[in-house]
């Protein structure tokens, strides 16, 4: 039994966890969906919604304490400006997982992370290779 259950480590040390989820949750925030692990989209989707929620709040300490995770300052003005009006009436849960099956070379299980209410042009990130996943149009 683990008491008083933490974050997951992700085989990483404090410092580069922490980066890492840092620029997931940008990522996230810029392209509002991103493909990773699940563990991983798991532990980002906590700071993301915690960011939205500082961007509701508004005023000049929730800007700092959300630039703390978020070192862009045109996303913390998307934050602070178009996700305050799209999430206003929301009262919590703005994220979204959805599995995608395991993956090629090693079998870990893959994961979207979205924005929910999002708009539908937006294709998702894959933060493994870098670059931008192609959705087809049907």
């Amino acid at each position: 039994m683990r008491h008083k259950v933490g974050q997951r480590k992700l085989h990483r040390t404090t410092s580069h966890r922490l980066a890492m989820l840092h620029n997931m949750v940008t990522s996230l925030l810029e392209h509002e969906a991103i493909r990773t692990t699940l563990p991983k989209a798991k532990e980002a989707r906590a700071i993301a919604e915690r960011i939205i929620t500082l961007g509701k709040r508004g005023g000049l300490a929730n800007v700092r304490l959300a630039e703390r995770t978020v070192r862009n300052r045109v996303i913390l003005q998307k934050v602070f400006s178009e996700y305050k009006d799209r999430y206003a009436s929301r009262p919590g849960g703005y994220t979204r997982i959805v599995r995608l099956g395991f993956r090629r070379g090693d079998g870990a299980e893959m994961a979207l992370l979205e924005l929910v209410d999002r708009p539908a042009k937006a294709a998702p990130v894959d933060t493994e290779a870098g670059e931008a996943t192609e959705t087809k149009a049907e």
